[in-house]
């Protein structure tokens, strides 16, 4: 497996790739060479990152000659990129550099960043050099090759001229399962989505498009243009002190979430999420009908109207991402869409929008903007390629030779959906008391609230009723998801069971049986039954 293949589709569970940030440090630690560890002279102060640990030696000839660190050497073994991105602990740490593979288990207690350097185990820090040349020095080229310990086969080193956007991305929890490294994807586990109700922020799914901007509140601004009255306003972040402060329950849900179960009947194109692309908070802010309000917005008039979100996160071309929902949606009464500044009450953190988000509770998370830069009242909508051609509902017929995505209307809510998450798909569970315990989530767009879950063990031939957890807010306004567990009597012979799981909403809409009829081309909207087969175990 190349290194280029484990980066780009992020094959490898729970792994997190870039995290670069510079630190500056003392040569207080020794380094090895020959054997024999050397102190390095304590005057001498350099720039250094959050997981280059040293990089190249001086040649023999010469002591002002010297060689870019990572050159191969044939005197090392060589490793395979899979191989050094196993070591990724504390009691074994590598490092990639150009050719070069480099052991720094030793040098993590004296990191004067933290764990911050955790981040990087594993994988190559050579985007933070491309970006960061005073590293490029005799005494960090010495001392990081003071820890070589072999070389990366060929077909796994990669150029990372490229990549240069990336190194200042956030620290990600290593329990997180990724699914790409640039832009950064990744789900929940399933077992941890059901341990919490309000997902932990370092546990809450990941959804980016582009890089993640660097942003600070003391100096972020957001501008709202009304176009008709032809006005503009700008708020900081204090200013918007001026509002009423709010918090709602919400859960943000990627469109295609479960996507792998709707891939099985035919490919389709998309993250290949399973069931952990939904996580729940509570968010504050203030709410965007009043600030619309204040802006002299005439709530009478939306029809045709639309609300466009404008972040501040941007592609290769200069484009920013942009989506939006019509006027009225963002006005109504019972709405509760947010201009957010908080995520379980702390200010936001970089992956989930710092310092400001729109927070749309019911929608697909995609309309829910990060990194929040501007509000547009238009007549168009978004004119951004991820409005008009993505996240619109095709019927299982239509191929991409024959979609049309100027026709097709844009998702803007979601159905009733159910998962079944401990266990998982091809587990091996005890049997306790004669039963086994069933944990799950379930969730509906639009507001409504979850009725019912209903679980079978014998392929729907009969139903059982779970236990729910829900938030108290009623329907219409209830945006959270709820949580149920069920304990199943298992018999004595039985080793292996398959479960289904499908809930019911407040609208009394419930899940299809098969993902067949529901199949579209961009693998959205997927909410079959969840079905789940594991193993059994008598104690």
């Amino acid at each position: 497996m190349s290194l280029k293949t484990l980066l780009f589709r992020g094959s490898l569970k729970g792994k997190n790739f870039f995290n670069f940030t510079p630190i500056v440090i003392q040569n207080h630690y020794e380094r090895r060479q020959s054997n024999t560890r050397k102190l390095l002279g304590k005057t001498s102060a350099f720039i250094f990152s959050s997981v280059a640990v040293g990089l190249a030696n001086e040649k023999d000839k010469g002591k002002d000659e010297i060689i870019e660190a990572g050159a191969k050497r044939p005197d090392l073994p060589t490793y395979r990129a899979e191989e050094v991105s196993k070591h990724d602990s504390k009691s074994s740490f590598w490092v990639i550099y150009k050719n070069g593979v480099y052991d720094v288990t030793s040098f993590l207690p004296s990191h004067p960043g933290g764990e911050q350097i955790l981040n990087a185990g594993g994988f190559s820090i050579e985007p933070f050099w491309n970006v960061y040349g005073m590293h490029k020095t005799a005494e960090i080229y010495t001392l990081l090759e003071s820890y070589r310990i072999g070389n990366l086969h060929e077909e796994d080193v990669m150029d990372h001229s490229d990549h240069e956007l990336w190194v200042k991305e956030p620290y990600r929890d290593k329990r997180l399962i990724v699914k790409t490294a640039k832009p950064f994807n990744a789900e929940i586990p399933p077992k941890e989505q059901v341990e919490h109700f309000d997902t932990p922020n370092e546990l809450f799914y990941v959804r980016q498009h582009m890089p993640v901007p660097e942003l600070d509140e003391r100096t972020h601004s957001f501008k709202i243009y009304v176009k008709g009255i032809n006005k503009q306003f700008e708020f900081s972040l204090s200013e918007l002190n001026r509002f009423p402060r709010v918090s709602i329950r919400a859960a943000l849900m990627c469109a295609g979430n479960r996507r792998s179960e709707m891939n099985k009947v035919k490919p389709v194109k998309g993250l290949n999420w399973a069931g952990g692309a939904i996580s729940n908070a509570v968010w504050t802010g203030v709410r965007l009908r009043d600030v619309l309000i204040h802006c002299g917005v005439d709530l009478e008039d939306t029809e045709g109207k639309h609300v466009i979100f404008t972040g501040a996160d941007m592609d290769a071309t200069g484009m920013n991402f942009s989506t939006s929902i019509p006027l009225h949606q963002a006005v109504d009464p019972g709405a509760d869409i947010l201009i957010a500044t908080h995520m379980n009450g702390v200010p936001l953190p970089p992956d989930h929008g710092y310092p400001l988000r729109a927070i749309v509770p019911g929608a697909p998370a995609v309309r829910s903007v990060k990194w929040l830069e501007s509000i547009t009242i238009s007549r168009d909508e978004s004119p951004s390629h991820w409005h008009q051609k993505d996240y619109r509902g095709f019927n299982p017929s239509k191929t991409w030779e024959t979609a049309d995505f100027s026709t097709a209307p844009p998702v803007y809510s979601l159905p009733v959906t159910s998962a079944l998450c401990d266990p998982v798909d091809g587990d091996t569970v005890n049997v306790k008391r004669g039963c086994v315990t069933l944990k799950g989530y379930a969730y509906s767009g639009g507001g409504a609230k979850i009725l019912r879950v209903d679980v079978s063990m014998d392929q729907g031939q009969s139903w059982v009723e779970a236990e729910l957890k829900s938030d108290s807010a009623p329907p219409r306004q209830h945006y959270s998801w709820t949580l149920w567990t069920l304990n199943v009597p298992v018999k004595r012979g039985d080793t292996k069971m398959e479960v289904w799981v499908k809930a019911t909403d407040s609208n009394f809409n419930t899940q299809p049986e098969k993902f067949d009829n529901i199949w579209n081309i961009r693998g959205i909207l997927g909410n079959a039954y969840h079905r789940v087969k594991f193993n059994v175990k008598h104690n």
